[in-house]
This record gives structure tokens, C-alpha cells and sequence, in this order.
């Protein structure tokens, strides 16, 4: 697994002051609430647990307590938050003749707590360890820590203080900053337990990634990527239905477009918005697929009009890989994604996403009464080349240039549906037969399009088999919200080196939403 580091510092991006101040107008109320700890906990081993490490409740008076120099407690929320901590401070005995010295640690998921960050020698900044050092030289202070953080678990740590008095802490608590409440959310009804949890359980992901943009991740990064966003948004619709946020991250994409036409994979928004400098074949062409789901959901034509020109660049400049015979030629300069592996050739999964990404495109197109012709010959050409030269028939399956078969090229060329239903039926067999069970895959994105892939090739059970197996594995692993990366077969995989660096509730994890509502419930109906 790796992904790699740009530096395109020498592009040139523009600045859309009339679509940089619709995504202003669009940014949503900030919810808050306020979460008080439930229990304090103790770090305990349980072999059924991610990395064999639980946290089982041990009282609920911590008023009751009190601290001295390498004490150490937990305290428990019961659930993954998003928000500022802030936890009341005493002390007792003699008078205070010295600073209290304290270490707070934030987890996500209890096996964080049993890793120390100077064991992180990994390729992400230790920046990201959600850990403070904190001296308080006068007693009684409410702490507030100025930084958000995304945990379940608070760890405090009395690093070091006087032996003539003892420390107290009370009223340990967070306040939220998320731009949904998924306590206010009409649920539907799954009859199914399993599937009922998995969907319970993305829902809450999908919560706490929503704050003024969706953001890959709360815990790192925090930034608005557009592959995660597609799915954010599918996901969405079926549950929040916050659309105006969506339309948000459409108009700040759009605002920061590069001055040759291509979308930034992600984009920040504080201190202020900023498009970042790494660039994706893939995700830049999902911007397209963002803005015709969103057509699709909400119906608004004004901000395709608005927005149809970007897209139309997006298309252009990426078409420009597409050779005379209807081969895809990408260039290293522009990397395709598809998964973090990049021990897979990706020059057919590229080829896909083109033609799923240009059937949306034609479909925007049309409905803006704009002429398509061109786009459908182009069409025609990439999808002649997919079938005849990239389909194996012998194989029933596509091959990649150097001769390799992977279940990312059959999955992806399943959801951009170059063949009908039948023969994809038939090629998603072929690729379960050899593919299944999966391996070489860590992260819930890919899986997300094999679970899809499965569903639109008819192939309900084994994607319902897909979903239990995988997304429901993390749940009985401790998953309170859906990870960033899970490989099955290795529970403990971090692409990171530590769960501490790990992000434990993921965008791109929350898509059971959608995968449940449209591929089981709607279909029931």
C-alpha cells in the first residue's frame, strides 16, 4: 500500500470570486451539543478486539478521585465524538507549592492506547498524534483545549507534581461542532440485525465527517477530497439529504479549478480556502459524477448551468489520453487512484472510470440542450476498445496492458456497464470465482465498488455477504465508527505503521447508507 506526495507548486490555480462566495452562502450551521463522559475505563486484553485490546468500564465517580505523580485514567464516552474537551481541575491537601504536570491522549478506538507516539516513525507528520502536554500552574481551572479532536477515549496521564497535594478532576466533557445531529434522523427500517448495525454505525461516520465541508476524515487530514465526496454525497442523499453542503463542496472545487482545467484531488478550508497541489485522474473526473448525482437528487438546474463549463474542461483536458483506437493512455504525471494499492495495474480501471464519468457528462450535456455528438463518438471508441481489445473472452475477463487480471479492472469496468447486465453477471462470477476471497485490498473504498459491483451485476447475496463480512468484521473488531483502512486478513494493518496515526472514522467508509438503502431496501419495495 503507498501513496505518494506531490509537488506541483509551480501550478497556477484561478479564484471564481462569484463561486467561492456561493460556497460561503452554502456553509452550514455549526450543531452543538454537549457530551459528557459516561464512565472511566481501564485498558484491559480481549482477544476478540482489534489488536486484542478493549477498555472495560471500571467506575463512574471521578469526582471521587484523586491523582497523583504516574496515575493515569481513562475516561469513556461510549461512543466516537467529534469536538473540544474541556474537564474541570482541583486540587487537595496543601497548598499548591507547584505546577501540575499532565499528558491528555484522545482515541479514537482503545488499541491507540496501547502504542507511546515516540514508537511512530511513519511517512505522515506526528502532528496528527492527538496528544497534549499541558502545565497548569494554578489550581482550581476549568482546561480547555483550544484544538478539536475526534475520540471516544480521553487518556490523562499526571506526568508530575508536588507529593504535599493531590489532583481532582471534574465535569470532563465535549462540545460537538458538526453540522448534523444523527440523534434527530428518522432511521429506516432494516429487518435484518446485521445489516441494521452496519447501517447504524455509517450513519454515525457519516455524522461526524460532516462539519462546514464533508471531510475525509476528523481525526487527520480534515480536508474535503472528491473521492470521498462522491460517496459522502451518494450517502447523503439517502440519509441527511443536506444537499446545500454538497453544493458547497461543488462550488469550492469549482472555484479553485487550475488555470489548465484540471480539479485538485482536495481542497482545504482553513485558514482559508485553498486548493491543494495533488491532482488525480479519477478524482478530478468524479467532480462530474458529484454534480450529476446531485442533479439527479435534488433537481436544481441552476448550478449545472453554472457549473457545466468546469465539468466540460474536466472532460476536455482528460480526453486529451484518449488515442485514435479508443485506448486510454494516462500519464504518471497524473496518477491514476483507484486504491491506495499500487501493486495492481490501474490502466483499465482508468479506462472505466472514463466511460462511467462520460456517460455522465453526456447526460449533463443533454439536458442543458448542448450538443453531444463528438462526446458520443469518443464514447463509442472507448468502449469498442474496452470490448474488443481489453475483454478476454476466453478469460471472461479484462486485461490489463501487461497481461494481469485484478478484480479492480472486472469491478470497475462492471459499474461503468460497457456490457449488459447478463454478460456483467457473468464476468462478476468469473471474478468471485477467482478473486474471492478478496486479498491485496485495505480499504473500504475499494471495497465499496466490488459491494456495488456485485449488486448491479445481480449478485444480491454475495454483496449482502460482502457488506456482513467486511464492514460488519470492523463492528466486532470495536468499531464504533468506520475505519480508514481495514484488511481482514491482517485486523492490525495500519498503512500508517500505528493506530495512533490511523483515522478510525473515514468518509469513505460511510457508504453502507447508501449501498443498504438502494440496493436492499429500495429493491424490497
Amino acid at each position: 500500500m503507498s501513496f505518494q506526495f506531490q509537488l506541483n507548486r509551480e501550478v497556477k490555480f484561478n479564484h471564481d470570486k462569484s463561486l467561492l462566495d456561493k460556497a460561503k452562502e452554502n456553509t452550514p450551521k455549526t450543531i452543538n451539543r454537549e457530551i459528557h463522559f459516561k464512565s472511566l475505563g481501564k485498558l484491559v486484553e480481549d482477544n476478540t478486539k482489534l489488536e486484542n485490546t478493549t477498555i472495560e468500564p471500571c467506575s463512574d465517580l471521578l469526582e471521587e478521585q484523586q491523582y497523583n505523580k504516574d496515575d493515569t485514567f481513562i475516561l469513556d464516552f461510549r461512543n466516537h465524538y467529534v469536538g473540544h474537551f474541556s474537564i474541570a481541575i482541583n486540587s487537595v491537601g496543601s497548598p499548591m507549592d507547584s505546577p501540575l504536570y499532565i499528558r491528555l491522549r484522545f482515541a479514537e478506538i482503545a488499541a491507540e492506547l496501547s502504542h507511546e507516539s515516540e514508537e511512530y516513525d511513519g511517512w505522515l507528520a506526528k502532528g496528527w498524534i492527538q496528544e497534549e502536554f499541558v502545565h497548569l500552574d494554578e489550581l482550581p481551572t476549568v482546561l480547555s483545549l483550544p484544538r478539536r479532536y475526534a475520540f471516544r477515549y480521553v487518556e490523562i496521564k499526571i506526568l508530575d507534581t508536588s507529593p504535599k497535594w493531590s489532583a481532582t478532576f471534574s465535569d470532563a466533557k465535549l462540545k460537538t461542532a458538526l453540522s448534523v445531529d444523527e440523534n434527530n434522523l428518522e432511521l429506516p427500517e432494516i429487518n435484518d440485525l446485521e445489516l441494521e448495525k452496519i447501517y447504524h454505525v455509517a450513519i454515525k461516520t457519516l455524522a461526524d465527517c460532516m462539519s462546514d465541508v464533508f471531510e475525509d476524515g476528523p481525526k487527520r487530514d480534515r480536508r474535503l477530497w472528491l473521492g470521498d465526496l462522491r460517496l459522502q454525497a451518494l450517502s447523503n442523499y439517502k440519509s441527511f439529504k443536506q444537499n446545500d453542503l454538497v453544493k458547497r463542496c461543488l462550488y469550492l472545487f469549482a472555484g479553485m479549478a487550475s488555470s489548465d482545467g484540471r480539479i485538485s484531488a482536495n481542497v482545504f478550508t482553513k485558514p482559508k480556502v485553498n486548493p491543494d497541489d495533488t491532482f488525480l485522474f479519477d478524482y478530478s473526473l468524479f467532480f462530474i459524477s458529484v454534480l450529476h448525482d446531485f442533479i439527479k437528487n435534488d433537481g436544481e438546474s441552476n448550478i449545472l448551468e453554472e457549473l457545466y463549463p468546469i465539468a466540460k474542461k474536466q472532460m476536455d483536458y482528460s480526453l486529451k489520453f484518449v488515442g485514435e483506437n479508443g485506448q486510454i493512455e494516462c500519464s504518471d504525471d497524473y496518477p491514476v487512484f483507484i486504491d491506495w494499492s499500487n501493486e495492481f495495474s490501474k490502466d483499465v480501471c482508468a479506462q472505466a472510470v472514463i466511460i462511467y464519468t462520460l456517460k455522465q457528462f453526456i447526460y449533463l450535456a443533454n439536458k442543458l440542450g448542448q450538443e453531444t455528438q463528438n462526446y458520443q463518438s469518443i464514447l463509442d471508441k472507448l468502449e469498442t476498445y474496452s470490448k474488443n481489445v481489453l475483454f478476454n473472452s476466453e478469460k471472461n475477463m479484462f486485461q490489463c496492458q501487461n497481461g494481469e487480471f485484478n478484480i479492480a479492472s472486472q469491478v470497475w469496468m462492471v459499474l461503468a456497464k460497457v456490457f449488459t447486465k447478463e454478460i456483467n453477471n457473468s464476468i462478476m462470477d468469473t471474478a468471485y470465482d477467482k478473486f474471492f476471497p478478496i486479498t491485496g485490498i485495505a480499504t473500504p473504498y475499494m471495497y465499496h465498488h466490488i459491494t456495488e459491483a456485485l449488486f448491479i451485476s445481480g449478485h444480491y447475496e454475495r454483496a449482502i455477504a460482502l457488506l456482513k463480512s467486511y464492514w460488519g468484521k470492523m463492528i466486532d473488531l470495536g468499531a464504533d465508527t468506520f475505519w480508514e483502512a481495514f484488511d481482514p486478513d491482517q485486523p492490525d494493518y495500519s498503512p500508517y505503521g500505528s493506530p495512533i496515526i490511523s483515522s478510525y472514522c473515514h468518509a469513505w467508509s460511510c457508504t453502507p447508507i447508501y449501498l443498504i438503502n438502494k440496493y436492499v431496501l429500495e429493491s424490497e419495495e
